[in-house]
């Protein structure tokens, strides 16, 4: 009989949750919702379970073949209780994600950082299979990292190595989410392009962009691309700052960790590949030549399913 595991990728705008075929890591059924942070982490815990009643409601697939459910929320972790210890861009704080869920689907349930799953899901069908020293850099609402050495994540003495959003950037720079001033996320991440471009059109600033907004709609990654592709002088110069700040901490990950592979994933890199190009050939730039030399890099390949994939695995601790 074939076992499954759901796997839910909690990010700051979306919830993606997704029934996994644990044999061959397929995606048989997926549900996303909005996340909607404001209404309160009680109301994300609800999102979380219809969507999980939503998969079952749609495939044939029975409570007593799924092995666990597995989620990645954004934020620093407590493995071992299942509690969300802090994720600002979710705004929760010690949330018992764990027991919650738990008590209501009676299956046993699993918690891991977002970049940590979709590090697992690259690891075992994506762009690292076969490779067991790398690192992976998602970016998205903020910026992320997981390590893996000899096969294995390096989560550190308190469970969250691997923060390299919050690696600071500026000693006196822009505000964090996470309480500090400086920190890579708050110059590198897609929320911060977009409060840079939003800055700009306040002061007046033209933008081909605003063809594509709407009112009360984010700016999303694929109107970033557009707007490039047509040769849009805000977006492409917010752009390129964001660029120059990550390729700047890929090249101290690559300095430091000296990895042989870096993934790069999250909405904006798959998105917009004038990002993805311009930061790989500056990270390599601004590297240690040997390193530099032999540094490879690959984008994520699972695309929006490799943190659900990731986290149907989480139940094998041994990752």
């Amino acid at each position: 009989m074939k076992r499954y595991a759901v796997g839910i990728d909690l990010g700051g705008t979306k919830i993606l949750s997704a029934l996994v075929e644990r044999q061959t890591g397929e995606v048989i059924a997926s549900v996303k919702k909005k996340t909607k942070k404001e209404k309160g982490p009680l109301n994300i815990i609800q999102k979380m379970q219809a969507a999980v009643e939503e998969l079952f409601e749609e495939t044939s697939v029975k409570k007593e073949q799924i092995s666990s459910i597995g989620i990645g929320a954004a934020g620093q972790i407590d493995r071992e209780n299942g509690i969300l210890i802090g994720a600002p861009n979710l705004d929760c704080y010690d949330l018992n994600i764990r027991d919650l869920i738990m008590s209501h689907f009676e299956i046993p349930v699993y918690l891991g950082n977002d970049v940590e799953i979709a590090t697992i899901g690259e690891m075992k069908f994506g762009a690292a299979r076969g490779c067991d020293d790398f690192v992976c850099v998602f970016v998205g609402t903020g910026v992320g990292s997981a390590i893996v050495k000899n096969g294995e994540i390096i989560r550190g003495a308190t469970g969250t190595a691997g923060e390299i959003g919050h690696i600071i950037v500026d000693l006196n720079g822009r505000p964090c989410a996470c309480g500090a001033h400086g920190c890579l996320e708050a110059y590198a991440s897609r929320s911060a392009i977009e409060k840079r471009i939003e800055g700009a059109l306040k002061k007046g600033r033209h933008s081909v962009i605003l063809d594509y907004l709407e009112p009360g709609k984010a700016i999303t990654s694929g109107m970033i691309r557009k707007s490039i592709e047509r040769g849009d002088e805000l977006v492409t110069a917010c752009v390129d700052e964001a660029s120059d700040y990550l390729s700047g901490g890929i090249a101290s990950i690559i300095n430091f960790v000296n990895p042989k592979l870096i993934v790069l994933g999250g909405g904006l890199i798959e998105a917009v590949d004038y990002f993805y190009q311009n930061t790989v050939k500056k990270a390599k730039a601004k590297s240690l030549p040997v390193p530099a030399s032999k540094i490879e890099f690959k984008k994520a390949a699972l695309g929006d399913f490799s943190g659900v994939v990731g986290a149907a695995f989480l139940e094998d601790r041994k990752l």
